[in-house]
Order: structure tokens, then C-alpha cells, then sequence
């Protein structure tokens, strides 16, 4: 097995022409819908077939077999989880084409999905493997609450362009969270503590005091080796009120810490001045913008 250990190289994925980098949105009509009507076919078709049968005999001398067959087919245990099934799916999800991570496209209610990107490592510069897709999102209403009145009567290209819209952005006390989606099978959780040791450690000595090594160590030893983290689990790193970064392992809660410092640290990671991918950063920036105008 090969070591994901720092230093490595990284490479960055081309973006998609249109929108959200590599991203298309899932069809409405959800694997769940598809189910309930094919159910509801199969119940039909099983019960025309059983009517034609007992029609074609002596009412009186009903087939055992049938009439089981119709008290198991209209019975309250099959109707119920059928009538319990949403035939929609009020927030579809948004792929990363290339691995399949699939991301909603809001997450705690509030905050909406604004880019997703692939966070890739090279060894020894022959082999780029794809550890983990990303999505990285914002409560909206926060966004606009807190940098509506400074930023509204911008134009897009000129929000784009502004360092102090994207200082105030990562700085400020907005609702943030990037979920991360482990696509590469073999990653450990000691693989994630070692590379979050190096990323975000040299982002707290970039932008706090040299020596910040009790918070980087209480940031990363939240990533404990009980964690299990095979193809398809969730990390997800949130900027909650008060600039409190809470982090949660498929869906179960690591640990909190109150740092504006840290918080900072780690969104830089994904849309600061050098992060993993550049097309995911550009779509965060452009939809961000596009939604400060949507009043103006």
C-alpha cells in the first residue's frame, strides 16, 4: 500500500465549461420514485392476472393459493411503506463527475451548495490518485446579511476581483461548511490527520503567530484511529456562529473548537489564494457574487 504522506504534489483539475467544475445535476426522478412505480406496477399486473384466474372459475371454489396471495398482495404491511415513499425529491444532488461523489444540495436546512472540486495527490510526480471530492457551501442568508450592505452594488466581475470581499468572506461570522467525501479506498485515518498536520499548520503560521502547535494539535486529534473511513464516508468541517469549527465524521460529532484563526485556516484550504482546486474556488467566487446581486 503506498503512503499518503506530505510532501506531495498537487495537481489541478480542469474546470468544467459550464457552472459548478466537473458537476451535473441528478435527474428529478429519484432511484426512490422508480421503485414506488415499479412496485405499484408489479401489484397491478399481479392483480389482473389473479382477477382473470378466479373469473374464469366457480366463485365457490376459490383457489387456496389465490386468495392468500390477494390478502398478502392488499395487506396494511406492503400498503404502508408504500404510502410512506416520496415520490420527489425536493433537493437533488449534484455530482462530481469524474468519481460519482454525489453532494446535496443543501446541507443543515440552510446552507447551499456553491462548488465542489477534487482534492488530488501526486506521487513522486508519476501517479495522481483522487483521495477525496469536496463541496464547499454557505448559509445564503448569512452571506447576505453580513456583506449585502459593503458589497450588493458591485457587479459580479468587480466582487471577483475585490481581496476585500474574500478576506471578509473567510474572515467573517457566516455559516460555512465543506464536506468532504473519501473516494480513495485505501485512505486511513492517520493518512487525513498527517496531511491536515502540514496543510493547516502552515496556514495557522500564515496567518496567526509562528508557534501554534497546541491548536493544530487539538484540531487534528479529533481525527482518531477508531475512525473508520472507507470509499464513500463523509468528513465535514462547518464555521458555526462565533467562529466555532465543528467537525463531524459520517455524521458523528469529532469535536468543536472556538478559533477564528483555525476556521480561517481551513477555508483557505479549499477557496484561499493557493487551494487544492482553483476551478472549485472560481465557482464558490462567482455564485457567491451572483447572490449578493439577486436584490440589486
Amino acid at each position: 500500500m503506498v503512503s499518503l504522506r506530505f510532501p506531495f504534489l498537487f495537481s489541478q483539475p480542469k474546470k468544467h465549461p459550464n457552472g459548478i467544475s466537473r458537476a451535473v445535476t441528478s435527474r428529478p426522478f429519484s432511484a426512490t420514485t422508480t421503485t414506488v412505480a415499479c412496485a405499484v406496477a408489479a401489484g397491478a399486473a399481479a392483480f389482473a392476472g389473479i382477477a382473470a384466474t378466479r373469473n374464469s372459475k366457480n366463485p365457490k371454489q376459490d383457489n387456496p393459493f389465490i386468495q392468500n396471495a390477494l390478502s398478502l398482495l392488499f395487506s396494511n404491511h406492503l400498503l404502508a411503506p408504500w404510502a410512506s415513499l416520496s415520490l420527489a425529491d425536493p433537493s437533488p444532488s449534484v455530482l462530481e463527475t469524474k468519481t460519482g461523489a454525489a453532494f446535496p444540495s443543501v446541507v443543515f436546512e440552510s446552507r447551499r451548495l456553491l462548488g465542489i472540486g477534487l482534492r488530488k495527490k501526486s506521487i513522486l510526480g508519476l501517479k495522481n490518485i483522487d483521495v477525496y471530492a469536496f463541496g464547499v457551501y454557505a448559509d445564503v442568508d448569512e452571506v447576505r446579511k453580513t456583506l449585502g450592505e459593503k458589497y450588493g452594488k458591485l457587479s459580479v466581475s468587480e466582487l471577483k476581483e475585490s481581496k476585500e470581499f474574500k478576506e471578509d468572506l473567510m474572515g467573517g461570522d457566516i455559516g460555512m461548511t465543506v464536506r468532504l467525501q473519501i473516494v480513495y479506498s485505501k485512505l486511513s485515518i492517520r493518512s487525513v490527520r498527517s496531511a491536515f498536520e502540514e496543510s493547516v499548520g502552515s496556514r495557522l503560521q500564515i496567518f496567526g503567530e509562528p508557534n501554534n502547535k497546541e491548536l493544530l494539535q487539538r484540531f487534528t486529534s479529533q481525527f482518531k484511529d477508531e475512525y473508520k473511513i472507507p470509499r464513500g464516508s463523509v468528513i465535514e468541517l462547518s464555521r458555526e456562529r462565533g467562529h466555532v469549527l465543528r467537525t463531524t465524521i459520517d455524521g458523528k460529532e469529532a469535536g468543536s473548537i472556538q478559533s477564528k484563526l483555525l476556521c480561517r485556516s481551513i477555508l483557505d484550504l479549499y477557496i484561499g489564494a493557493d487551494p487544492f482546486d482553483k476551478g472549485a474556488k472560481e465557482d464558490v467566487e462567482s455564485k457567491l457574487a451572483s447572490l449578493l446581486q439577486v436584490d440589486h
